[in-house]
This record gives C-alpha cells, sequence and structure tokens, in this order.
C-alpha cells in the first residue's frame, strides 16, 4: 500500500513539474529587421546607424525587445517596451523617430506584421516639445 501511494505521489509530482515548465517550442518570436539612417536615441541608450536584426520576446506583462547591429561595428542592445498596441494593418511597418531637444529618438515601432505596435520611453531631458517626425521602414519574416 505504500509503495502505491509513493508511486502516486511521485506520478503526481512529475506532471505537475512538467505542466509548470516553460514551453520554449510553443511560441514564435517575432523577428525582422529595419535600417537605422542615422543615430537616434532609444529610451535611455544611443543606437548608431546601421542595418539591425530585432526579436520580440514576450517578459511576463511586457515585451522585451532585442537589437543586433549587422553592419559595422557590433552592437547589441535589450529594450522594455513600454506599451503596445494593435496595429493599424493598413499600414506599411515603420520605426516612428521624432526630434526632441535636439535630439532624434524612437517612439514607436509600428508591426502590423504581428498586429503590434510597441511604444518607447522619450529620452529624459528638460526642454521643447517634439518638433518634427520621420520614419524608417521595417521589415519582418
Amino acid at each position: 500500500m505504500k509503495s502505491i501511494r509513493k508511486f502516486a505521489y511521485a506520478a503526481v509530482l512529475t506532471l505537475s513539474a512538467l505542466n509548470f515548465a516553460p514551453r520554449l517550442a510553443s511560441a514564435q518570436d517575432e523577428a525582422g529587421t529595419f535600417t537605422l539612417p542615422q543615430q537616434v536615441h532609444w529610451q535611455n541608450t544611443w543606437v548608431p546607424a546601421g542595418d539591425y536584426r530585432f526579436t520580440l520576446q514576450p517578459v511576463g506583462p511586457s515585451e522585451m525587445l532585442t537589437l543586433r547591429k549587422l553592419s559595422g561595428t557590433p552592437a547589441s542592445f535589450i529594450l522594455l517596451v513600454n506599451d503596445t498596441d494593435v496595429a493599424d494593418s493598413s499600414k506599411a511597418a515603420s520605426l516612428v523617430i521624432n526630434t526632441r531637444f535636439g535630439e532624434r529618438y524612437v517612439s514607436a515601432m509600428n508591426l502590423p506584421q504581428f498586429e503590434l505596435t510597441l511604444h518607447f520611453a522619450p529620452p529624459a531631458n528638460p526642454g521643447k516639445e517634439v518638433a518634427e517626425m520621420q520614419t524608417a521602414a521595417v521589415s519582418a519574416r
């Protein structure tokens, strides 16, 4: 009788552990490429001009964007996404680059192919408001 209880306990414990294990193969990260025509401020870091590959991964209640520079001097960046919206599927994938305090910064990344628009915090500097807005093309796989 004790051996049956031990077996049942071991089976329940094993099934519970498997149920809580991460399912790495069940979800694919969104990914793509883009080109930054010039250096920009992206949240609290400077990202130099060049070709980049990005991956977007869910991390708890938010998303994590990883950038890897494909051209020139190697560089990698990890950015937490402040907020997400449902992307307008009629618009092309793009980066929204604004100018504030005389510096260019990324405020959003539109990814209609993934049905997402990612929003990023502006650089923390006092001064004038947004003066100019540009977009850069983004492609995804």
